[in-house]
């Protein structure tokens, strides 16, 4: 394979179709990972920015590894980052069915005629007697197969049956160059001879990928194909199958090629489904919102603007040119990713990110329920008042609880966290004795967040000449137990005169 050293310019890659039709057609084998919704995601903004239409269907025709679980999460996965489609899985279509599960007759179909064409021959060698016949004739034994059953007469093919022997069926390729230009990488040329015949249907008759995948793509008239970068190997093949099919009445077109760069990940390594950065399900868990995961993951291969890292998803569908996307690999960095995410979070609506919230609180036990309007007046009134104070500090929603667990609770004594016991010095006693005197002295009509600090201040700061770090960081630890927290001050009104100092005596007990 030869790569143009991809300096060409935009103009000078294919141009797009008037009638875009994408597809997006992931195997049920897993976990839903960030590569194939990053596939997803391009595919989707293409359609949208194109006007054009995206294509969802499921690859399922590996009985031993497919599983309905994995179809239920990769569609779990596209609801939640709100990836829709307009033909397909669930919505229906002209083209169905829209599971390969469901087509077997269709592959059945083909590959009789490609076999009657002779587009297709019945191929009997064992992957044995390919490595013998490698070995005898001076090539590495895993060359690959040598086009022995090319030309086997009727009397071969019989006697091979004799044995007991079913065919493979393999797809003859031409002695020529199989040359396209990739909408990412420019021309891409792959010499007569570097592809060998390969094999569409195995001897038991289950159709392979490299049939399927081409035929359903040409019943369901896709005409631009963005995939990964690891098919890339495959496209000679397909592009002389689409030849076949066109020639038999099957196909229309040669459809345009796409290939994204590799997703990297530690240490310079191509990302793996069993990467813990991989699984998008666990990013979901952490608390990743669907605007930050989908913002960081366009960013991988493209960009919107230089110096721009934050935007919608409609301005992306606004922006967005596949031709546009490079073909360096691109580096997964979490530490961006949570970044990007706290940015979307900031700009969500309070009610918003409260809603968004409350599913992750009564996981991790803060509240009573796991949705906004099942929770008590109480709840709900505590945290509309930490809104605005927690937002703009968290970087993942999974982080609220940690945030307000603290505001909600109506224990006199919170232990402190390891990191936030550690940073108590020993004037923390005498803090905390002269904090509670003097905050047992305000009147709870006067206990608001401004009056407070400035009576703490006047009290522990200005007349006991303590640093502001070391005359509230104690009592930053007994309200919250925590060394990060929500303002000290908001939250002490919050949770209010009774309880605040009975955290500031429950502290100065367990010191």
């Amino acid at each position: 394979m030869t790569e143009a050293d991809n300096k060409e310019t935009k103009d000078t890659k294919p141009e797009l179709p008037k009638d875009v039709r994408v597809r997006f057609c992931p195997s049920p084998t897993g976990t839903p990972h960030v590569g194939m919704v990053r596939t997803a995601l391009f595919n989707w903004a293409e359609a949208r920015h194109t006007h054009g239409t995206f294509v969802f269907r499921i690859e399922d025709t590996d009985a031993q590894r497919d599983s309905e679980e994995s179809y239920n999460q990769i569609l779990d996965a596209l609801k939640w980052l709100h990836i829709d489609w307009d033909e397909g899985i669930e919505v229906g279509g002209p083209d169905g069915p829209y599971r390969q599960s469901e087509r077997t007759q269709i592959y059945k179909d083909v590959a009789a005629k490609l076999l009657e064409a002779g587009y297709a021959y019945e191929s009997y060698s064992t992957p044995e007697e390919i490595e013998a016949r490698n070995v005898a004739a001076g090539r590495p034994k895993a060359f690959g197969y040598d086009g022995y059953d090319r030309n086997l007469t009727e009397e071969q093919k019989a006697a091979f049956r004799a044995e007991g022997r079913k065919p493979a069926l393999r797809i003859r390729m031409p002695d020529e160059d199989i040359a396209f230009d990739d909408l990412i990488r420019g021309r891409i040329e792959f010499k007569a001879g570097s592809v060998p015949d390969y094999v569409i249907v195995r001897p038991n008759g289950d159709p392979l990928y490299t049939l399927t995948n081409p035929v359903d793509d040409a019943m369901m008239r896709i005409n631009v194909v963005l995939r990964g970068e690891d098919l890339l190997s495959s496209t000679p093949r397909q592009i002389v199958l689409y030849r076949y099919l066109i020639k038999l009445g099957i196909a229309k077109e040669v459809p345009l090629f796409g290939h994204m760069p590799y997703v990297m990940g530690e240490g310079k390594k191509k990302l793996s489904k069993r990467d813990p950065e991989s699984n998008l399900f666990l990013h979901r868990e952490n608390g990743f919102i669907s605007e930050g995961l989908l913002n960081y993951l366009a960013l991988l291969g493209w960009s919107i603007a230089p110096d721009r890292d934050v935007f919608s998803m409609d301005e992306m569908i606004e922006k967005f040119d596949v031709r546009d996307v490079k073909a360096n690999p691109a580096h997964f960095d979490l530490d961006k990713a949570i970044s990007i995410n706290a940015e979307h979070i900031r700009m969500l609506e309070p009610q918003d990110f409260l809603n968004r919230s409350v599913p992750y609180l009564h996981r991790d036990g803060v509240v009573s329920a796991d949705s906004w309007d099942a929770l008590t007046d109480r709840e709900r009134e505590i945290l509309t008042a930490a809104a605005p104070l927690v937002q703009p500090r968290v970087r993942l929603l999974g982080e609220v609880s940690g945030m307000v667990g603290s505001l909600l609770s109506e224990e006199p004594y919170i232990e402190p966290a390891a990191d936030a016991r550690k940073t108590l010095k020993d004037s923390a006693g005498e803090v905390l004795d002269k904090a509670i005197a003097t905050l047992e002295g305000v009147d709870e009509a006067d206990w608001k967040a401004e009056s407070l600090h400035e009576t703490l201040n006047k009290a522990l700061v200005e007349d006991a000449g303590y640093k502001p770090r070391l005359a509230f960081g104690p009592v930053r630890v007994a309200v919250s137990g925590r060394r990060v927290s929500p303002p000290l001050f908001e939250s002490m009104e919050i949770i209010g005169k009774p309880v605040t100092v009975a955290r500031l005596k429950g502290l100065r007990e367990h010191l």
